[in-house]
Parts: structure tokens; sequence; C-alpha cells
């Protein structure tokens, strides 16, 4: 990966990052293939014989990332992988990580994109000026810091009572509300359940799991 970062500023032409998977231990003929291949897949064949100095950001990024994955590392370590992308082709780069890991690669990753971390990673740590202030799943870490609240659609006049807090209402369609509860005390879902249908006529309830970004 560094090899392939420090020579992204050169004059060497896109097809020539062939000589980059040798040097991991790939074969010409495999090596030319399987970079085909990738070109045909990302959609740039046609810059196969364009240096790497005419590139944008976004174009340099990708064959950047052709040539990490070339070789089918068993580790892949990614700084801000999606960084110069638009949406359409960081997708495609997160689909592309998502089947390497699939396959069998250990993929690690540092990012200030919450939502990246929300849907590619099983365990996270969180790095706040060099130390790592909390680590472990991500299920786990929403599970530890969830706050007793809930979403509930309902009909009828809902207001904070001794036992929960009414944290925001918003208008649906005709009479339906939907609001944003936070209970004081620990209760199984049916019990609460109970106190809300004593007041309102209750069409929906979940529990409000925070996500990465609220809890970053």
């Amino acid at each position: 990966y560094e090899i392939a970062s420090c020579l992204v500023g050169s004059e060497m032409c896109i097809r020539d990052r062939i000589y980059l998977a040798q040097l991991k231990g790939m074969d010409r003929k495999t090596a030319r293939l399987e970079l085909k291949k990738w070109f045909e897949k990302f959609e740039i064949s046609d810059w196969w014989n364009k240096k790497v100095t005419e590139l944008s950001k976004g174009m340099a990024q990708k064959v950047q990332f052709i040539v990490t994955v070339l070789h089918k590392p068993k580790l892949l370590i990614f700084d801000e992988p999606f960084s110069g992308f638009d949406p359409i082709n960081a997708n495609l780069i997160k689909d592309e990580i998502l089947k390497l890991n699939k396959e069998g690669a250990t993929v690690i990753f540092s990012t200030h994109r919450m939502e990246s971390v929300e849907e590619l990673c099983e365990n996270i740590a969180l790095i706040n000026q060099s130390k790592k202030i909390l680590d472990g799943s991500v299920k786990q870490i929403k599970e530890e810091n969830k706050q007793g609240q809930y979403i509930i659609d309902y009909t009828g006049i809902l207001s904070t009572r001794e036992s929960f807090d009414v944290l925001s209402i918003t208008d649906l369609e005709g009479d339906l509300k939907r609001a944003n509860i936070k209970f004081n005390q620990v209760s199984k879902p049916n019990d609460l359940i109970a106190q809300l249908t004593s007041s309102v006529q209750l069409f929906a309830f979940s529990e409000k799991i925070p996500t990465i970004n609220e809890i970053f």
C-alpha cells in the first residue's frame, strides 16, 4: 500500500501498475488479467494508457485502491478510503471492501465518517487526542450507550409523567403523531406499553438505539 501511494504522482502509465503486483508475487500474465478485470469493473478501461499525473484525485484514488487489492492480500489497511469520491463511487468502493472481507480479508481503516463505521465495521476503537476512549463491537457499544429512549406512533394526548419524559413530538398524518420519549426507570417493554396505552392509542413502539454518530 505504501508503494502504491508513493507512486501515484509519478509518470508511470496506469497499465504499468502490473509491476507493483509482480512485487507482491503475482506473475505478469495473471497481474495483467486481474488489472484488466478491475478496470472493467470500475469502468475505467479508457484510462489504460494514461499517466497517473493526468488523473483527478478521485481517479487516482481508484487506481490506488485497485493496486492495493490486486494481489488479494489477507490484511488491508485504509486511511479515509472514501476521500475524494462522489456518493456513487464511494458506494462502489464500500461494496468491494465488504466483498473482500467476506472472502476472508481482514480490513482495518481509519475514518471520520461515522456512517461508514455504522455500515462497514464489526469492531471499532474511538481515538481522541491519541488516546483510546472506547472500543468493542459496534453492537456492544450501541447497547452500552442506550438511554432508555423509545419512538412511538400514537393518537391521543401524550404528556410527561413521573415515569417518563416526552422529548419531542412530530405530526404525521391526520391525528397520528410520533414522539421520542425517555423512561426514567428500567422496565420491560410490555410494562412500558401498558403505561402508554392507558392514555393513548398506540400504533408503533420501538427502542431508540443510538447511532455511532450520536455516540461520537
